[in-house]
């Protein structure tokens, strides 16, 4: 955990001493928008990360249809069938365990900051670049001039305005937890990955995550609630963004894609229906059919000989 500790504590460290150029150094603003700049930093470092997770997120939805045959096919044979899977995820070039990177990555750095910002209240430890005097600045700071960050909703240390924002911010962590997996399963699934095994795993972190959150965030300080809040505002806005402007093939964000850039001429306009067309059709007007001419016995005869008839013969013909 010390490098951790010295990564997380160089950022917010440097974010608070930024703020503290126009507010109270000591005082909660500084360290709550401290821990704020921390976050959209550790956000930002991990877009790469996210963009893997989207395109394997894409992939596995893409191929489930070629992994619900596999499971007809090789039903019987569990080995088999993992092994045809595995072909199949690298045949694609998708890697089932990437949508869980980020969130694993995040881990370890919401766990150093919950464990400096606890000890900073508890015995005013240094980690890393926080030294002591920061962290008993960072321990004993008040939001509001009353509500100390590292308050939680079980230890309100006596201010009941500590479990008041407390739940606000397990709520909203809650709600921002389920509206972005929500938005994902609702708008860039196709149908027909609405009912395998992949949906199933979508459909439990539906309503397992924000229940994990719920629960355990009664026990997270203030500081570390607001951390997580605004990690999962910014992942709720990047995967809106990714998805409307990146959409899935047959699904819903596609087709409001494709009806947004058909509105703005990207697009050509759509085909005429078959009514328009029979229309269309009705009202054009035909050519009239030319009847043919009776030809008279001169002009078969040398039609069938070859000939062209000579005007004498036209002559005499028309004498007799």
């Amino acid at each position: 955990m010390v490098p951790l500790y010295y990564a997380v504590s160089f950022v917010l460290v440097g974010f608070h001493k930024f703020f503290s150029m126009f507010l109270d150094e000591a005082g909660g603003a500084a360290w709550v928008l401290s821990i704020i700049g921390l976050t959209l930093t550790i956000r930002a470092a991990l877009i790469p990360l996210f963009v893997k997770q989207i395109k394997s997120s894409r992939n596995m939805q893409l191929i489930q249809p070629k992994v619900r045959e596999l499971q007809k096919k090789y039903g019987h044979d569990r080995e088999r069938l993992a092994q045809e899977t595995m072909a199949l995820y690298k045949e694609s070039g998708t890697n089932p365990f990437a949508s869980c990177l980020p969130i694993l990555l995040q881990m370890p750095i919401f766990l150093a900051l919950f464990r400096m910002l606890d000890q900073a209240s508890k015995k005013g430890k240094a980690h890393g670049f926080l030294n002591e005097t920061l962290a008993q600045q960072f321990g004993d700071a008040k939001l509001f001039g009353k509500i100390p960050v590292s308050g939680t909703f079980l230890d309100t240390k006596g201010v009941t305005e500590v479990m008041i924002l407390a739940a606000v911010l397990v709520v909203a962590m809650t709600a921002t937890t389920f509206l972005t997996q929500r938005q994902l399963m609702s708008k860039n699934m196709p149908a027909d990955a609405l009912s395998g095994p992949y949906a199933q795993q979508q459909k439990m972190l539906l309503y397992v995550l924000p229940v994990v959150f719920a629960v355990g965030g009664i026990a997270f300080p203030i500081g570390v609630l607001v951390y997580w809040t605004v990690s999962n505002l910014w992942t709720m806005c990047q995967q809106f963004y990714v998805i409307r402007n990146n959409p899935a093939p047959g699904t819903p964000a596609a087709k409001a894609k494709e009806e947004r850039d058909r509105a703005k001429g990207k697009l050509p306009a759509a085909e005429a229906t078959p009514a328009s067309q029979a229309v269309m059709v009705e009202d054009t007007p035909q050519p009239q059919r030319q009847q043919p001419q009776r030809q008279t016995k001169a002009q078969r005869q040398a039609k069938a000989s070859g000939k062209p008839p000579t005007k004498g013969n036209a002559t005499k013909k028309k004498k007799r």
